[in-house]
């Protein structure tokens, strides 16, 4: 199967899941709407995914996966898997207990962390801190679940086995949604029976790829605990790795500490539902060529092969701006009507619809940076080298938190999403101009006339969408079924003219996409 190929089948499981949040975020609009219970429970969840990207799919899987795909080497029969699942089982055996202290210790100090999260509210409101405090508890289990949900993930990724750790984060939206249809008597309950569902979709996720490992006949054994030189080896290189992601989940942090105690109420949910449509294209772009083309690369070095290694980036790069281009101008263009028919309903207003809209534009600039990010970073994480991110990850996070203290006041929420794309396109700069310094990464020709092709028919899309936006808007306002069928054909309009002008301009010709999805891995 072909990287590309490999990447859309993982993008498209990764949009199932995209959609059922999607419709899980309408529901939550409705039943929580913009206030106390909907701050509190965003605050709540941020702390598992806090340490979940921190440690999970950051220092884990940087540290992880290159390690595994080299034990594995270039044939994933014979003697190679076998080295490679008995590594997966002593990280387990170290994993395990290890995460069950963090959940105890977090647990018990659950007041004090979120106090520091959220430096008890800027009014002091007894109610909505001890509302975190108990929402926290509810979800942190979370945290030791989904870990143990990355090891296996890890495991199958860097065995091509891809599905069924990319299927995995639909259980957590059935989850969620089963509880927004059946616990909707107040926000208050709502967001209790939430932060419920979030752990108990972990147990979910764990279940379903210990399901599915153990079909595909790969079994992951649960010794005793032991610093074996290959578990050894790993943390010495997650160390580095968990510094440079706890940079960027600082990032993260400071962004809700200033919307939670120097901005208004409601700030942290506009930021929220904002976020929710940009991740779209990250979780189904960005996520989808990072998962595939980090054990790729890995086992290309592994065996030597270099110039493998770069034409992969290269590829995998001019696919990910063929469809993050469009994706970010179409946010920026229509990001009202977007977000008013998704989420303009019942607890959601109108006002609340222009507040979040405003922040998606901002997030929405730095859109191609998230995923470029994603593209760079297994050039140095399959090279074992997690410590140079982390120097361009603190400086991007000095200049994050500068210009989040520049712009909160004249812009509000707003100025925290353009702090954050800023950030985003300084680190890209920051990486490429390092790798490629170094030889380990070099944009070809191909990369710069294609890319260049594709930002052309994005702006031929532009233009278009200015001129159908003003006869869609009023319909969407109108409400009903004539909103659906107007921000359908808005979608669908920008889109057709992409793919068509594309198709003109032969960004990516037709003969060569159909012999990549045809080319054998």
């Amino acid at each position: 199967m072909s990287m590309v190929k490999r990447i859309m089948n993982v993008g498209g499981l990764t949009l199932g899941s995209r959609v059922l949040g999607m419709f899980r975020d309408v529901l939550m609009a409705s039943a929580l709407g913009v206030g106390l219970a909907s701050d509190a429970f965003f605050i709540a969840f941020k702390l598992p995914n806090f340490f979940r990207r921190l440690f999970a799919e950051g220092a884990f899987s940087a540290s992880f996966v290159p390690l595994f795909a080299r034990r594995l080497g270039a044939n994933s029969d014979g003697g190679g898997r076998h080295r490679a699942l008995n590594f997966a089982s002593q990280v387990l055996g170290v994993f395990v207990p290890t995460l069950f202290i963090v959940l105890v210790l977090f647990e018990l100090a659950m007041p004090a962390v979120m106090y520091v999260l959220t430096g008890g509210f800027a009014d002091g409101e007894l109610e909505k801190f001890e509302l975190v405090v108990h929402l926290g508890r509810l979800t942190f289990p979370y945290l030791m679940l989904i870990s143990l949900v990355t090891l296996y993930s890890g495991v199958m990724n860097g065995l091509n086995r891809f599905s069924a750790a990319a299927a995995a984060p639909m259980l957590l939206n059935v989850s969620m949604i089963t509880a927004l249809l059946f616990w909707v008597d107040s926000p208050m309950i709502t967001a209790e029976a939430l932060a419920a569902s979030i752990a108990v979709a972990g147990l979910l996720q764990l279940l379903w790829l210990v399901f599915s490992a153990r079909k595909a006949g790969i079994v992951i054994r649960l010794p005793r605990p032991r610093l074996t030189p290959g578990v050894k080896e790993m943390l010495r290189v997650a160390a580095p790795a968990a510094i440079g992601a706890g940079v960027m989940q600082i990032n993260l942090l400071i962004d809700l500490l200033i919307a939670a105690r120097l901005l208004p109420e409601g700030s942290v949910s506009y930021l929220f539902y904002a976020d929710r449509l940009n991740q779209l294209p990250i979780g189904v772009i960005g996520v989808a060529v990072g998962t595939v083309l980090l054990p790729s690369i890995s086992r290309a070095l592994g065996a030597g092969d270099k110039a493998t290694a770069i034409n992969e980036q290269n590829r995998a790069m001019e696919f990910a701006l063929f469809l993050t281009l469009p994706f970010a101008a179409g946010l920026m263009v229509v990001a009202e009507p977007i977000l008013g028919t998704i989420f303009e309903r019942g607890a959601f207003t109108e006002t609340d619809t222009l507040a979040a809209a405003a922040a998606l534009v901002a997030y929405a600039t730095g859109l191609p940076a998230y995923i470029m990010v994603k593209i760079l970073t297994p050039a140095f994480f399959a090279r074992k080298d997690t410590k140079t991110p982390v120097m361009f990850a603190i400086v991007s996070l000095v200049v994050n938190v500068a210009l989040n203290l520049l712009l909160y006041k004249p812009y509000g929420h707003v100025g925290l999403a353009i702090a954050t794309s800023i950030a985003a396109w300084l680190n890209v700069v920051m990486l490429y101009l390092y790798l490629r310094h170094h030889g380990n990464f070099v944009a070809d020709k191909q990369l710069f006339v294609r890319s260049a092709k594709a930002l052309a028919a994005t702006a031929v899309t532009v233009m278009a969408l200015y001129y159908i936006e003003p006869w869609a808007t009023p319909l969407v306002h109108d409400g009903g079924l004539w909103r659906f069928l107007s921000i359908t054909a808005l979608i669908l309009g920008g889109a057709a003219v992409y793919f068509i002008t594309a198709a003109l301009f032969k960004t990516i010709p037709r003969a060569e996409m159909r012999a990549f999805l045809k080319r054998s891995a």
